[in-house]
């Protein structure tokens, strides 16, 4: 069974930071997108920052400039840094593995909460 180890979150004050990690295989972690994604009550989830097949970097418009993705292949750990955080963006966050060609797959963590407050 595929894990992804998500930890990092908690509760923090507005402009403060955090920082998440997710650990899995080398197998997953090496040959899929590795990325994070977050979803609030009622919304669907959405894309925070991923890696491309060609290895550049997408974020989402809210988080730019202040959420950093980066991984340690060392490792098989993938990282998002938050800074300057904002009440908006407490929410669950998502560790994801996709793959798009060859075997397929799509694979989640548990869900880290990161809580904002004001």
């Amino acid at each position: 069974q595929v894990q992804l180890v998500e930890s990092g979150g908690g509760l923090v004050q507005a402009g403060g930071s955090l920082r998440l990690s997710c650990t899995t295989s080398g197998s997953i972690f090496n040959f899929s997108n590795m990325g994070w994604y977050r979803q609030t009550p009622g919304k669907q989830r959405e894309l925070v920052a991923a890696f491309t097949s060609g290895g550049s970097t997408n974020y989402a418009d809210a988080v730019k400039g202040r959420f950093t993705i980066s991984r340690d292949n060392d490792k098989n750990t993938l990282y998002l840094q938050m800074n300057s955080l904002k009440a908006e963006d407490t929410a669950v966050y998502y560790c994801n593995s996709r793959k798009d060609w060859g075997v397929r797959h799509d694979y989640w963590g548990q869900g880290t909460q990161v809580t904002v407050s004001s």
